[in-house]
């Protein structure tokens, strides 16, 4: 089998909801499309979501380094995993997102190619996941409770508040979250980086008495030594999110003692190849994984679903962003459940088991690699 062409789409949808947090917020989802075509009519998609506050990327560049990176695989074989991502590794060393959407569409052609979804050529076994839900930085009391609210309706029984603001504003939302969800509600906060290792004990000496299931990236990704210090120091357990992009960094990571949990992003590793590599570190040290996302539709989100289904380690999900779209472009895949939102299963057609509507390639600019 032979990779024939590429097709590049600027995947643009819209939100409706804006999450904003301690790094910036995003009005929209600007992602990338990537199709790759074979000689044996065999076809594999792929998306990334550039997220410039934490990869560097915008959409702009990620079609510019999707443009270059097909010209490297025009002519390979796609099922040459391991082989096609040196090759990509070699040549462009950032842009995740871009090689993110590139490892997707390979293992849908390989997942096709053997008839199988790709959660079992991985070794795993179809079952019922269950994702959390993503609150932004609200601007009340009244605000964040009536959203959790909202989101107890849906059916979630797992809500992360985004924290990282100075004063007590993170505290006060986060308590009235609690005293509305009442204990049997998890709840989990996430700082992106924006406290240092003061304003994180104090905020987690705050809220140490609201049982919390753990504490997400309150420090700079840099400072690893300051993760230490301050799991040390708080009963919350702590999880790293933007300090882990790949296998090295979760060696560094789990051998400085800096983290409870890491939290993989295939559009921050750069795909499954990079996040198995990710998920096996963590469990040699004893450290389990939970899975998230940035903006991505239910293409991602799939792909991100049968990496979960192949490694029982991953076990906390963050797989929300398609909720908060305005727009959902996708057929077939992972699907959320109609009366509990939090409930998602996938299906067992070969590959993802995706397709896109036609009304959206059609709208979306297009570039096609021979």
């Amino acid at each position: 089998m032979k990779i024939t062409s590429i097709e590049i789409y600027n995947m643009d949808m819209k939100l409706a909801y804006v999450l904003t947090i301690s790094l910036g917020s995003t009005p929209s989802a600007q992602n990338i499309l990537i199709k790759i075509n074979t000689d044996e009519r065999i076809a594999g998609w792929g998306e990334g979501s550039p997220y410039s506050f934490i990869t560097g990327e915008t959409q702009a560049t990620s079609i510019e380094a999707a443009k270059f990176l097909g010209k490297l695989l025009i002519g390979k074989d796609p099922t040459a995993i391991e082989e096609n991502l040196n090759l990509i590794n070699r040549y462009l060393p950032t842009h995740p997102s871009v090689k993110s959407a590139f490892d997707m569409a390979m293992w849908d052609i390989l997942g096709k190619a053997s008839n199988q979804p790709v959660y079992k050529l991985l070794g795993g076994k179809n079952r019922q996941l269950r994702t959390d839900i993503t609150m932004g930085h609200e601007n009340s009391v009244e605000d964040v409770q009536k959203l959790a609210q909202k989101f107890l309706d849906q059916g979630f029984n797992e809500i992360k508040m985004k924290t990282g603001r100075p004063g007590k504003t993170d505290f006060n939302h986060v308590k009235a979250v609690r005293e509305l969800v009442g204990e049997e509600v998890h709840l989990k906060i996430d700082s992106n980086q924006g406290w240092d290792l003061a304003e994180s004990l104090k905020n987690a000496r705050l809220m140490e008495p609201l049982n919390l299931m753990y504490f997400e990236q309150p420090l700079p990704v840099w400072n690893l030594d300051d993760m230490v210090r301050l799991r040390e120091k708080i009963n919350i357990p702590v999880c790293a999110d933007e300090s882990v992009f790949d296998d090295k960094d979760a060696f560094k990571i789990c051998k400085k003692g800096a983290a409870d949990y890491l939290n993989i992003k295939l559009g921050k590793s750069g795909g499954i190849h990079t996040g198995l590599k990710i998920n096996a570190i963590a469990e040699s040290y004893g450290a389990k994984c939970m899975i998230g996302c940035f903006n991505e539709s239910r293409l991602g989100l799939t792909a991100a679903a049968h990496l979960v289904l192949a490694r029982p380690n991953m076990i906390f999900l963050d797989l929300d962003s398609a909720l908060l779209l305005g727009e959902d472009p996708i057929i077939g895949g992972m699907k959320y459940g109609e009366k509990n939102k939090s409930l998602i299963t996938v299906g067992e057609k070969p590959g993802f088991g995706v397709d896109l509507k036609e009304e959206y390639l059609q709208k979306w600019k297009s570039f096609k690699i021979e």
